[in-house]
């Protein structure tokens, strides 16, 4: 019989719906040189995750199953290997390790580079922790890093009641921009609360039709779902930028972009421990709050990749890894 320590973690043999997904015992990490084990208390769930257990997302970069799906998480360093000085045992960190390749963070250990973490913030609980760093890097690097937003910009931000569009609202807003979401009426007064100077209900009215001028897109629809990022092209000015998240930049959506004087480009977000480190000081100063709908057990995670993707979640679903 084996002596060697295990851990719960949920995985999957096949791609699939949610059904796939089941909790099972694996052999737990040990830290090489230069990353830490961290014991996980929680982990956030994101469109991401759902897409690469259906065999789209991040699937090509995984493999063939089985695999685990699962990047965000807040929890507890437990050992740190050789070379490591940034971190030590004890100290409560939050991170996306490895994006895109697996981190495994639906179980209950990961280990990772170390400055793939950062410490959780102070304010937060490992819930609400858990919720932000796949959905703030996203938002951060692309109103920071690829469409360079100073202050006085007009932002568009599709999706804005969204994990990762609550955080871009409140970015934008801090880089001192004027931001413009799409969202439900119910969501508005919200969405208000969070900086959003201007509002447009998607139900009702064509976005494209509403909104002029605008130096950024920041596309979290994707041109799957009605030729969002095509229509986008027509609330940009000239010089403007459009940064498409889900779907990516067609060569069709760029070439249209082209010819009417603007930028459209892809995106896919990157570990970054220093940004979070940031980016948990603004929500230390309460300059930006973190939404979360729901907590589900580690072991009902099929649950929230189901209520996921009926795509009405307002801010992020989380799940217990650990109490």
């Amino acid at each position: 019989m084996s002596s060697e320590p295990t851990m719960r973690i949920i995985t999957q043999d096949t791609v699939g719906g949610p059904e796939v997904l089941y909790l099972t015992q694996a052999p737990r990490p040990a830290p090489l040189p230069t990353e830490v084990l961290v014991r996980v208390r929680s982990a956030g769930v994101n469109p991401v995750d759902w897409k690469t257990r259906q065999g789209g997302g991040m699937a090509a970069v995984l493999g063939d199953p089985p695999f685990s799906v699962g990047w965000d998480v807040s929890g507890v360093v437990e050992e740190v290997g050789f070379g490591v000085h940034t971190l030590k045992a004890g100290d409560e960190v939050y991170g996306m390790p490895w994006f895109p390749r697996q981190a495994g963070a639906y179980g209950e250990y990961v280990t990772a580079p170390s400055r793939h973490f950062a410490r959780k913030p102070a304010a937060l609980d490992h819930d609400h922790a858990a919720a932000v760093p796949l959905a703030a890097l996203t938002a951060w690097q692309c109103l920071v890093d690829a469409a360079h937003v100073e202050a006085g910009r007009r932002v568009l931000i599709h999706a804005a009641a969204g994990g990762v569009g609550h955080f871009a609202v409140q970015f934008a807003k801090h880089l001192g921009a004027q931001v413009i979401g799409t969202a439900r009426a119910a969501k508005h007064d919200w969405l208000r609360s969070l900086g959003a100077d201007e509002l447009v209900d998607y139900t009702q009215e064509r976005f494209e039709e509403a909104v002029r001028d605008v130096d950024v897109v920041i596309d979290l629809v994707g041109d799957e779902h009605d030729a969002t990022s095509t229509r986008s092209l027509r609330t940009l000015r000239p010089g403007g930028t459009l940064i498409a998240v889900p779907s990516g930049a067609s060569p069709e959506l760029m070439e249209a972009a082209r010819a009417q004087g603007v930028r459209a480009s892809g995106f896919l977000v990157e570990p970054g421990g220093a940004a979070l480190a940031r980016i948990g000081g603004l929500v230390d100063e309460g300059a930006v709050s973190v939404e979360v709908e729901d907590v589900l057990p580690l072991a009902e995670a099929a649950e929230a990749h189901r209520r996921g993707e009926e795509g009405r979640t307002r801010g992020k679903l989380v799940l217990r890894v650990a109490s």
